[in-house]
C-alpha cells in the first residue's frame, strides 16, 4: 500500500493538533515532524496570533520595493538628481525630499539608490584600495578659518580651445568655497590678487593648506615662495602636504570632483560661460547643497569671517625678546659673528630671527616658520667663514 502524501498545511495542523493535546515534549515532538524547534516555535506562534490563516505560507516578497515607490515621489527623486548639474546622492536626495516634502513618506536611501541604478543614474564603482593615510603633521582645525585649503584644479580647455586653470579656496572646517576663479596660469600676481581680494572679504586665516606646486611653494629653503613668503608677513601659517599624498587634503580633493563632475563634463564654450558655471555651482554648494559631515547643513549657515581684518600695509615680522634680529643681504646671506651664512636670495630684504639652541647651535626662523640651523663649530674645521643652513626635513 502506497505511502499517503502529506501537504504542508495537513502538517502544521497535525503538529498543533498534537502540540495541543500535549501527547509529548516539544522537543520530541519537532523530532517526530522533522522540524526544527525554532520552526515549530513559530508555527504555534502564529497559530495562537492568526489562527489556521495564521498557517499558511507568507509572501516572501520584500515589504518595500523601489517600484512600489508613489510616482510623484520617483519623478522627484530623478528630478533631483539630475538638476542641478552636481548629481546628489541618496543620502542627499533624502535630506532633500524631506526639506521640500515634509508630509511625504520618503523611501529608504537604499530604495533611492536602486530607483536611480534602475533610470541608470548611477553607474555602480569598483572601490579601489588606497594606501592607509600616516600620521598628519598638521594642528587641529576646531573653528572656522583656522585653516583655509588652496588648489589649483587640473587644467582643462572649453571648447573654443582656451586653457583653463581655476584656483579653490575653501575654509576647512565649515566647508564653505570662498572662491572658484579661472586663470590663465598658475602665476603669482593674479593668484595674490585673489587672496588679497579674498582676505579683505572674509579676513585673514590662521593657516592656508596647499600642495607643493607653484605658486604655493619652491625650491627654496623651507619651500618659501614669495606668496607663502607674503602669507607669512599678514601672520598666515602656510601647511604643505607631502608629495604624492593628495589624501592629507582629502576633503578638498572630494569637492574638485563634485565641481568638476557639476560644471565641466563637458566644459563650456568659453571661459566667460566656464567662469558662469563655477559662480553658479559655487552658490549651490554654500547655500542650497546639504553635507553629510556638517550633519547635512549647508556651508553658509556655519561659515563666519575671520576677526583678523587685512591691514592696510604689511606689518613687520615680530620675534621673541632672547632672538637675535638680522637682516637677509641681497646675495641671499646673513652676518653673524663675522662669518657669512647663507639663508636664501628669496628673503632679501627681510629680518630673520636666530635662536640660540646649543653651544654654538642657532636655528633660523623666518616670522613662526623655522628654516632650519647652523652649527659655529663647524666654521674651525672649513676653510672659509662660510656657512649654509642646515634644513630641517620636516619643514
Amino acid at each position: 500500500m502506497p505511502w499517503e502524501e502529506v501537504k504542508p498545511m495537513d502538517q502544521k495542523l497535525l503538529f498543533i493538533a498534537d502540540h495541543l493535546r500535549e501527547v509529548t515534549t516539544f522537543s520530541e515532538l519537532c523530532h517526530r515532524y522533522s522540524i526544527s524547534r525554532k520552526t515549530g516555535y513559530k508555527w504555534v506562534a502564529r497559530y495562537k496570533e492568526l489562527g489556521l490563516e495564521g498557517l499558511s505560507d507568507h509572501s516572501r516578497r520584500p515589504l518595500q520595493h523601489p517600484w512600489n515607490t508613489p510616482h510623484a515621489v520617483r519623478k522627484a527623486i530623478i528630478e533631483l538628481r539630475t538638476t542641478p548639474r552636481d548629481s546628489p546622492g541618496p543620502k542627499k536626495i533624502r535630506v532633500l525630499l524631506e526639506q521640500n516634502h515634509p508630509d511625504w513618506d520618503i523611501p529608504s536611501k537604499t530604495t533611492i539608490y536602486k530607483i536611480l541604478v534602475a533610470e541608470g543614474l548611477v553607474h555602480p564603482q569598483r572601490r579601489r584600495k588606497r594606501v592607509p593615510a600616516g600620521q598628519l603633521p598638521f594642528s587641529p582645525v576646531n573653528q572656522p578659518n583656522d585653516v583655509w585649503s588652496a588648489d589649483f584644479k587640473g587644467q582643462f580647455k572649453t571648447m573654443d580651445g582656451t586653457w583653463c586653470y581655476p584656483l579653490t579656496v575653501m575654509d576647512h572646517q565649515s566647508r564653505f568655497l570662498l572662491d572658484c576663479r579661472i586663470f590663465e596660469g598658475t602665476r603669482l600676481e593674479p593668484t595674490k590678487k585673489t587672496f588679497e581680494t579674498l582676505f579683505r572679504e572674509y579676513g585673514l586665516p590662521w593657516r592656508i593648506r596647499t600642495d607643493n606646486g607653484v605658486p604655493f611653494a619652491s625650491l627654496s629653503v623651507g619651500g618659501l615662495s614669495q606668496l607663502s613668503k607674503w602669507w607669512i608677513r599678514l601672520g598666515i601659517m602656510p601647511e604643505r602636504i607631502e608629495p604624492g599624498k593628495p589624501q592629507q587634503n582629502g576633503q578638498h580633493e572630494r569637492m574638485h570632483k563634485t565641481l568638476k563632475e557639476a560644471t565641466a563634463i563637458p566644459p563650456a564654450r568659453t571661459s566667460e560661460l566656464q567662469q558662469q558655471a563655477f559662480d553658479d555651482f559655487r552658490n549651490r554648494y554654500n547655500n542650497e547643497r546639504p553635507h553629510e559631515s556638517l550633519g547635512q547643513k549647508t556651508p553658509a549657515s556655519l561659515y563666519i569671517p575671520s576677526i583678523r581684518t587685512m591691514p592696510d600695509s604689511l606689518p613687520e615680522l615680530e620675534y621673541p625678546g632672547h632672538f637675535k634680529v638680522v637682516q637677509v643681504q641681497y646675495n641671499g646671506i646673513i652676518y653673524h659673528q663675522g662669518h657669512r651664512i647663507y639663508i636664501a636670495c628669496l628673503l632679501q630684504g627681510e629680518r630673520v630671527g636666530i635662536e640660540e639652541i646649543a653651544d654654538g647651535v642657532w636655528n633660523v626662523f623666518y616670522g613662526f616658520l623655522k628654516l632650519g640651523s647652523f652649527d659655529m663649530r663647524q666654521v674651525k674645521r672649513a676653510r672659509n667663514d662660510y656657512l649654509r643652513l642646515m634644513c630641517n626635513p620636516c619643514i
